[in-house]
Order: structure tokens, then sequence, then C-alpha cells
């Protein structure tokens, strides 16, 4: 039986701009979250799960992963005594896609992380505290880092600061420069609120793409269809990009020193095109 959206399960976890987080202990929402447009989707065996149900949580996600889905999936901290079982549990997996690494601080912990699991796993690191975003820069750049996401409502609670965008701008700004130090993919924003509406999860996501930012979580399947739209290329720069690209291959000659600039980001975004099925939606 396939699980998985087949758009979805066919691209690379670099480009996914929708990460979509269920809840692990509800296991009947395994199928239709994998099977909504969510580029990516975490089973979520930390926040979303009481201690009592940890165990429980954890069963669900490794029958799952053990029998056609594949998932990517939070586990606990490194300072929690779940973290361990979370990682020997998941090591034998075949559906395990990654894992997402909550109350990431240190680089240590992405490393120790990714050395209990199959050689190659990548790790997400979920970063939530003023220390985490300090570290940031060397979190990225350890051995086992794939990309950096932001845990924003940790984070503001740690902090004391508030959801408007310039309270968060430093934050967001020190994961998307920490990211390109250390060679990663697009850093990944926080969630909008589980009640956003539709003109509201556009509005914040938009937010997001302006810091540079290349993804953005999501709690709900409902939000995914407008995070993917507000991060994938425009029609404008669609419409651009292939005139360009036609132009070009008619022989139009370059004009100046912005030309070729200007041909690489419309062959980028042609590619993000072709990635996302953009170019006959």
């Amino acid at each position: 039986m396939a699980f998985r959206n087949r758009r979805a399960a066919a691209l690379p976890a670099k480009l996914s701009r929708s990460w979509l987080l269920v809840n692990a202990a509800r296991e009947e929402d395994f199928g239709p979250g994998l099977a909504c447009e969510a580029d990516s989707v975490i089973f979520d065996m930390e926040a979303a799960v009481p201690d009592n149900k940890k165990a429980f949580a954890r069963d669900n996600v490794v029958r799952a992963l053990s029998n056609g889905m594949t998932a990517w999936v939070r586990v606990n901290g490194t300072d929690t005594d779940f973290w361990a079982d979370d990682l020997a549990a998941l090591s034998e997996t075949p559906g395990l896609r990654g894992v997402m690494l909550a109350m990431t601080e240190k680089p240590e912990q992405v490393t120790y992380t990714a050395m209990r699991l199959r050689a190659g796993t990548p790790v997400l690191a979920l970063i939530e505290t003023a220390v985490g975003i300090e570290n940031a820069t060397n979190i990225a750049s350890a051995p086992g880092t794939f990309r950096l996401a932001f845990g924003v409502n940790d984070f503001r609670k740690d902090t004391g600061v508030s959801d408007d965008p310039m309270a968060l701008a430093y934050a967001r700004g020190k994961l998307v420069i920490a990211s390109r130090v250390g060679k990663l993919p697009g850093a990944i924003d926080g969630p909008p609120a589980p009640g956003a509406n539709a003109a509201k999860v556009t509005e914040e996501t938009l937010v997001t793409a302006s810091m540079g930012m290349t993804g953005k979580l999501s709690l709900s399947s409902e939000h995914v269809d407008g995070i993917n739209a507000a991060l994938a290329p425009s029609e404008d720069e669609l419409s651009w990009a292939m005139e360009l690209l036609e132009a070009h291959a008619a022989g139009a000659s370059v004009g100046d020193g912005s030309y070729l600039p200007r041909l690489a980001r419309a062959q980028k975004i042609a590619d993000l095109a072709d990635s996302y099925g953009l170019w006959n939606a």
C-alpha cells in the first residue's frame, strides 16, 4: 500500500517547504498526514506527547515505519530520559527518513544523535532557546546536521520576546546566516498558530520567505497549501524565468555584468518549479 503523497515522496528534503508535525500518539493521523501535500512529514514524539504516553507513541512510530510508512521523527532532547530509547528504537526502522532533535543547544548533541542512528541518517536540529541561537553557527557545522529549524514558541518562552516579526528577526537571521556558513539547505521557520486562517498563514509565511528561510513547520494539514505556495516561486517569477531562459536558448547576447547572475537565478527558479510541479499547476 502506498502511504505517501507521490510528489512529496520524490522531493529531496533539502527542498522541502512545508514540514507537517503529526502527533505520534495518534496513529490514526499518520495516513492522512502522509497523504496530504506536505513536502515532509514528522511524527512528533516530543512536544505533542505527555511523558506517560512516550512509550506508547514510540511503539506507534516504530510499527508504522516498519510496515511501509516513511517519515521523519521528532525525538526527545538529549537531556531527557527518552532520548536514548527513542534512538535505539528508531535505529533499525526501514522507513525512517531522518530525525528532528528537540531542544538543540550544542553541536555535539547533533553528532551524538547521528552516531546512534544508521550511518547517513540526517538530523534536523530544532533550535528553541537563546543558547541554541547563539550556538547556531557551530551547530550548523556539526557532523550530522542536515538543516536548522526554529522552535519559535519555546524560544519566546525562554526569552520573553513577542511574536512580532521585528522581535524575532535577530533569531531568524542568525539561523539563516548559520545555515549559509555551514553549507546547509535553507533554515526552517516555526509554525503558524493551529487556528490561523489562510490569510494569516500566507502573511506569516511571507515573513518567513523575506527573512531568507526556505521551509516552515506546520501543526495542521490545512496550512500546508498556503505554506507551499508562499515558499515557492511566484507566477511573476516563473514567467520572468521562462522568458529569460527561452531568450537565452534562442541566442540572446550578454548585455552587461548582471546577465549571468540573472540567468543563474532564472535556472534556479526553473529547477524549483520542476521539483514542486509548478509548470503545469
